[in-house]
């Protein structure tokens, strides 16, 4: 048997158990709205600069093929193949991105606060980082760039989340493409989930950011590079951040333990019998008398 396991030992695996305090909820709560908020009227602050945001998107489009970067669109002529799909590429974009991130910093909240506050902590920061470069570095979607070829799948199939010209747009920036926050979040969602999680699946999470980037770039609404500075912002973020303590959790999980097999009892060696020898005689073995043939001649 193993030291210190017996049959029935249970392993953590439930609810987190590091002593971290879960934070005040009404203060979680306006902190996030504050940070939405922030990062909406951000957006629109950095909104305009049409000549600008076009200037950088021809550098953008340049930059990748020098790279040898996948063109953009071989993924969105996999997507317009059918209507459906790329109808359902567009409602992903449009209805993913908020409710997916919400959902998992309310999970973390509830059930590892540790990782809530570690998670919370790194998308501030990459959101922070992405807003000053929207201001600084404003970026035409390549669905906007002429040289690009690529369709407005949003426009043509529906549904879209903006306006049909970006002077007209009031709600939200169309100019603010790189990073892309889409696959910024998604990809902190599926790595904070892994981090906080124990389940043999948990790297499945990774779809999530994989069928992200897909979408944000099928619909022609990223770049390959909006991504990959998505990725080198929440590395940074990752590397100041200190990641919390590994999970210890309180619900537990039953340990099979298999039994040593049971020791035979000790059998004491069998005596070696002697052999029979030539003095030894008869049935009874018992030892025959040197005198024993001169008595016999006597007799007769």
């Amino acid at each position: 048997m193993t030291p210190g396991i017996r049959p029935g030992t249970r392993r953590p695996t439930g609810p987190e158990t590091t002593g971290t305090l879960r934070p005040p909820l009404v203060r979680e709560l306006l902190l996030v709205t504050a940070l939405f908020l922030v990062y909406k009227f951000g957006r629109q602050v950095a909104n305009g600069h049409e000549t600008r945001a076009f200037d950088n998107a021809d550098r953008v489009w340049d930059w990748e093929r020098a790279l040898h970067l996948p063109g953009e669109g071989a993924v969105q002529r996999l997507l317009l193949h059918d209507d459906t799909v790329i109808h359902v590429a567009n409602t992903f974009y449009a209805t993913v991105h908020f409710p997916a991130t919400v959902a998992f910093l309310v999970w973390l909240y509830v059930r590892r606060p540790a990782h809530y506050l570690w998670s919370r902590r790194v998308l501030a920061l990459v959101t922070t980082a992405a807003l000053a470069l929207h201001i600084l570095v404003p970026l035409a979607p390549p669905r906007m760039l002429a040289a690009a070829g690529l369709v407005d799948t949003a426009q043509v199939y529906g549904p879209s989340v903006y306006a049909a010209t970006p002077d007209t747009d009031t709600m939200a920036n169309q100019f603010a493409a790189m990073p892309s926050l889409h696959f910024g979040w998604a990809l902190m969602v599926a790595i904070g989930l892994i981090a906080a999680t124990r389940g043999r699946w948990r790297l499945l999470w990774l779809l999530h950011p994989v069928l992200t980037l897909l979408v944000i770039v099928g619909t022609a609404n990223h770049y390959w590079l909006d991504a990959l500075v998505a990725t080198a912002l929440l590395g940074a973020a990752l590397y100041l951040v200190p990641r919390p303590a590994p999970v210890r959790t309180g619900r537990t999980l039953a340990v099979r333990v298999r039994r040593a097999p049971a020791p035979r009892p000790a059998v004491a060696p069998e005596t070696a019998r002697a052999p029979e020898s030539a003095l030894t005689s008869g049935r009874t073995g018992t030892p025959r008398s040197a005198d024993e043939p001169v008595l016999a001649e006597a007799l007769r």
